[in-house]
């Protein structure tokens, strides 16, 4: 069986500025899509932003003073969501 695109999305609620929606709303409005898709949309283009501007979370060298990438980075490091 396929899977279909509901199974691998997940429902969340998220709190966001009144100004910011009604923005994407009036969006969502002139392209005759629903305000979900348009959501969606602007949360993958940010995923994309934040995957392509981040350092590397793999180690090519050895430390000499023994910090981790996370005390060098000051970013927790983490394993990919699933």
């Amino acid at each position: 069986m396929l899977a279909s695109p509901i199974m691998t999305q997940r429902r969340t609620t998220v709190l966001v500025d009144e100004d910011a929606l009604a923005t994407l709303g009036f969006e969502a409005k002139r392209r005759s899509v629903p305000l979900a898709q348009v959501l969606r949309e602007a949360i993958d283009d940010k995923v994309v932003s934040l995957r392509t501007t981040r350092r590397p979370r793999v180690g090519v060298a050895r430390s000499s003073d023994g910090r981790s990438a996370a005390d060098v980075t000051g970013e927790p490091v983490a394993d990919e969501p699933r």
